[in-house]
């Protein structure tokens, strides 16, 4: 409903059966064409400041608007189409005054009503959360060891950090700079010559 030929969801890239993202390199959008990057996981998103890989969007609801109408993902000519698809559903308009108070539908209450589903895609009561919760049993000994290695060893927890394993920063690792034209990455938002090829960190 959300798409140009009505094939392409946002679960077809954030996929709950792969971690609410996609086990491909990029993701495939409408008439199959590829995206650039790959789809990051919704997970947690509630936790981080700006959005996508370059932080672009300030927040969900800015997130929920791009991809409608990118020509290689959800391929939407314009928000008006994504609302007036939206109202041909009869079935949202009592949806919609339940939640914002009137059954008028329109693009910034549909990021919303997106953006409030993200938020409550969490993590929660892994192992490791039990783990340093002080249940000392949760975790097997390969993964304490694991834990180790992640926190001292190969000092991971440098830029994955905190409870989200997120430092929210970005960082140039020195990925796909050699290619002939390489992914500028954050650079291209915060117009920084020291964030050229950076990307956030995932969680």
């Amino acid at each position: 409903r959300l798409s140009k030929d009505k094939t392409i969801s946002c679960a077809s890239c954030h996929n709950p059966y792969h971690g609410f993202a996609d086990s491909s390199p990029t993701s495939k959008g409408v008439g199959f064409k590829l995206g650039g990057r790959n789809s990051p996981t919704v997970i947690n998103r509630l936790f981080s400041k700006e959005q996508f890989w370059d932080g672009r969007a300030a927040d969900l609801e800015e997130q929920a608007h791009g991809p409608l109408t990118n020509p290689v993902e959800m391929a939407m000519p314009s928000h008006n189409d994504v609302v007036k698809n939206v109202k041909a559903v009869k079935g949202y308009a009592p949806l919609f005054e339940k939640a914002f108070g009137s059954k008028e539908i329109t693009m910034p209450r549909i990021a919303q009503a997106i953006a409030s589903y993200e938020r409550t895609v969490v993590s929660g009561n892994s192992p490791y959360d039990r783990y340093t919760a002080g249940d000392k049993d949760a975790m097997s000994a390969s993964a304490v060891r694991g834990m180790e290695l992640f926190n001292a060893t190969a000092n991971c927890k440098v830029c994955h950090t905190g409870f989200n394993f997120s430092d929210e920063s970005y960082h140039n690792l020195g990925v796909g700079m050699d290619k002939p034209k390489p992914d500028l990455g954050r650079s291209v938002i915060s117009k920084a010559e020291s964030e050229k090829g950076a990307f956030k960190t995932p969680t």
